[in-house]
């Protein structure tokens, strides 16, 4: 696993990250913003695994590119 970087959920995401999981980001703070729970001191956290990015924001909510290319958001419960 790699590292990528750490950002403020709500301001622009990292350069590197392509259209669909920058995308998929902007879906997910976009739910943020219906919920009654403060998030403007959340992460979101940029790690590579096998080349690909996974995206994890403080609450768990994981952003993966598969090996097919898809991209997959899993929701902690």
């Amino acid at each position: 696993m790699q590292l990528g970087t750490r950002w403020l959920a709500h301001t622009p995401t990292p350069q590197q990250l392509d259209g669909a999981v920058t995308d998929a980001v902007a879906e997910v703070e976009r739910e943020l913003s219906a919920l009654k729970q403060d998030t403007s001191n959340w992460y979101w956290t940029l790690t590579y695994l096998e080349n690909r990015p996974v995206v994890q924001l403080d609450d768990g909510t994981t952003i993966r590119v598969l090996h097919n290319g898809n991209i997959s958001v899993e929701v902690e419960e």
